[in-house]
């Protein structure tokens, strides 16, 4: 299924009438501070800092937190990350003690934009869209990279000279502490937290899910101790041509994830993946987008100390871009910060998510594992409780 949800997805990009921005061989600007580490060729992969042009106000241009309350439209975000230009050098996971790494580790524990210049071996080109990542602009292999003197975050800074302190344990803390996720994020990437001897670069792909899951895990572990919540609940929220709803179940936990990328003609690509009990050992079918979702839920019901099982619809609209699982977990966070309608029973919030859905639930219902067996659950319930 992941195989040709990335293709459903890739073709959506390719038909893209879209310009990264132009530049020659030289550039100054700043960095937000932003990095990006490849994972094709690993253990040799492709890391270096992705630059703006500009050396005004850029952190926004890899805030992916603030997006969502501060209204930035789609276009704003595209603008904003094609207008970061890749350089990039090829490294071994293992080689920390590389120039350009160590200039990768500041970058990153970095408490702001960071004045840059770079030196590229040719024009960078191209520009880079995903489902997982966030998109950049062109990109090029660096024949020189300098920054500024670099302030480094605190909290970032304590993690990273505490050798004895395990990635889990590092990511758990710095998200209690309030760090930003794509902070934390970037921070793993370039192997910034760990243990001392096990620190390597990590694909950025490949840390945004470690994250997610880590956090989901460290959540789902507190929230199997809670009491199930009384009533069923449905969370609603609307941005970035994206529709989220999302059932809480008075039950234990178990969790459904449903996308649907809807075409200009009325029809729909469904896909979906579950799990019960203390949670899914492959990797999910649908990708990283699963576990930004499961994490945002989870870590809500943490905070309430409550326990419920999930199932989330989601409507991804004509004119969607992926723009990276960013988009899935920052839309559930505010999602699941929104007052949600309560209902005694299922039938009603059912009835309630099929009014709110532009496809109808149906569409999702025989494409759904949970939710059928709910309604089961719930009918043999009810029959026994009249015989």
């Amino acid at each position: 299924m992941i195989r040709s949800k990335y293709a459903f997805l890739q073709k959506l990009t390719r038909d893209l009438k879209m310009k990264s921005i132009n530049i020659g061989e030289e550039l100054e600007g700043a960095t937000p501070p932003s990095v990006f580490i490849g994972s094709w060729n690993y253990p040799k992969v492709y890391a270096g800092p992705m630059i703006a042009p500009v050396q005004e106000e850029v952190e926004i241009f890899d805030s992916p937190e603030r997006w969502i309350p501060e209204r930035k439209t789609q276009e704003e975000i595209i603008d904003y990350r094609l207008n970061l230009v890749r350089g990039k050098q090829l490294v071994g996971v293992r080689d920390l003690d590389n120039h350009l790494v160590e200039k990768l580790q500041e970058i990153s524990l970095s408490s702001g934009a960071i004045e840059s210049e770079a030196q590229f071996r040719r024009k960078p080109r191209g520009l880079f869209f995903s489902e997982e990542q966030t998109p950049h602009g062109p990109s090029a292999v660096l024949e020189n990279f300098e920054i500024e003197n670099v302030k480094w975050d605190r909290e970032l800074e304590r993690a990273y000279h505490d050798t004895d302190l395990r990635a889990r344990e590092a990511i758990v803390e710095l998200h209690r502490k309030g760090t930003p996720f794509s902070a934390v994020q970037k921070a793993l990437s370039v192997g910034a937290l760990g243990e001392g001897k096990r620190r390597k670069l990590v694909p950025t792909r490949w840390s945004i899910t470690a994250c997610d899951s880590t956090l989901a895990d460290h959540f789902l572990e507190r929230v199997l101790e809670y009491e199930p919540i009384d009533t069923f609940r449905v969370h609603e929220f609307e941005s970035l041509k994206n529709h989220y709803l999302i059932l809480l179940t008075p039950s234990e936990w178990q969790y459904e994830w449903m996308e649907a990328f809807m075409k200009r003609d009325g029809r729909a690509m469904i896909f979906s993946d579950h799990e019960t009990g203390k949670g899914k050992r492959e990797y999910s079918r649908v990708g990283g987008c699963y576990y930004s979702a499961k994490m945002a839920v989870l870590d809500a019901l943490d905070r309430e100390e409550k326990q419920a099982g999930a199932i989330i619809l989601r409507e991804a609209y004509p004119g969607y871009v992926p723009l990276g699982v960013f988009n899935v977990r920052e839309n559930v966070k505010n999602a699941m910060d929104t007052e949600p309608t309560m209902f005694n029973d299922l039938r009603g919030a059912l009835e309630f998510i099929d009014s709110k859905l532009k496809l109808g639930l149906e569409a999702f219902r025989v494409r759904s594992n949970l939710l059928k067996e709910l309604e089961v659950s719930r009918q043999t319930t009810l029959d026994s409780f009249f015989r």
